[in-house]
């Protein structure tokens, strides 16, 4: 699979389909992998790029400070690697912060943009329970699958966990492939408490669709309807039940939501 040196690392990327470009940015921790139940449908209608951030996956895992900023010029250098001057933009919790600061610090590259279990950060930001917070960040000593099974009901409610086992299963296997060292973990989720993009969105002139689950526990949905505010041309799709894997639990409706928003063919 492809693999490019760019803005100082190896990036790992790979490209779908045909049509529109659309560029999809994961989120803290995870790789391209996850994106298994959209590409098989996106990719129909566009042509998409996924990649690995900086310190996930398959890319580089360079011993230093990230930064929100690091990972929008890292996806904008990759674009250009790839001559795509301008896209539809897709980005996932901290893939949706990485959005915000490339539509910011590139606007001339985002068409679209969607923001998915997301957040502007900063001090007005909805945080998750303290004690839950505690919780997720400690991960000294465990094993990948160990993190996994603590953080399963981020993701998921206890009631879908445990009526769907098979479904679990895939994505137990799916986000164990190419797992992310703690100490990559901890260098983007520092970035990803930096981030702060409240008194910069309004700069934001791409239409934008906001979606998040109403029960995340992660980015707790009330960051969406902040982001509305700052964004008073958005469209915000909340998905009743949904925590902050909402696309993986309930990838039809997700994925017919940005097929909307982006104008392909209704109900394909």
């Amino acid at each position: 699979m492809p693999q490019t040196h760019l803005n100082g690392i190896d990036i790992y990327y790979e490209l779908h389909g045909s049509g529109p470009p659309l560029v999809m940015i994961m989120g803290l921790r995870r790789n391209a992998e996850w994106w298994y139940q959209q590409i098989p449908v996106l990719s129909r209608h566009f042509r998409l790029l996924v990649f690995d951030n900086r310190g996930s996956g398959r890319s580089g895992q360079p011993e230093m400070e990230y930064s929100i900023a690091l990972f929008a010029d890292d996806t904008a250098a990759l674009m250009e690697h790839l001559n795509l001057e301008s896209a539809a933009v897709l980005g996932y919790s901290m893939g949706g912060y990485i959005a915000q600061e490339l539509a910011i610090r590139y606007p001339e590259k985002v068409q679209r943009l969607i923001l998915v279990s997301t957040s502007a950060g900063g001090a007005s930001a909805v945080r998750m329970d303290p004690a839950r917070q505690k919780e997720f960040e400690d991960v000294a000593g465990l094993s990948p699958e160990q993190v996994l099974q603590k953080n399963l009901d981020i993701y998921f409610a206890p009631g879908f966990i445990a009526a769907h086992p098979d479904q679990i299963a895939r994505f137990m296997t799916v986000s164990l492939r190419h797992a992310q060292p703690p100490e990559a973990f901890l260098r983007q989720y520092q970035a990803c408490l930096r981030h702060d993009t409240t008194d910069r969105a309004g700069r934001i002139k791409a239409p934008v669709l906001i979606m998040t689950g109403d029960d995340d526990p992660l980015v707790p949905p009330g960051n969406s309807y902040i982001l509305k505010e700052l964004l008073p041309r958005a469209q915000l799709k909340v998905f009743p039940g949904g925590r902050h894997s909402f696309l993986i639990q309930m990838p039809q409706p997700f994925n017919q939501a940005v097929l909307e928003f982006l104008g392909a063919a209704p109900g394909a």
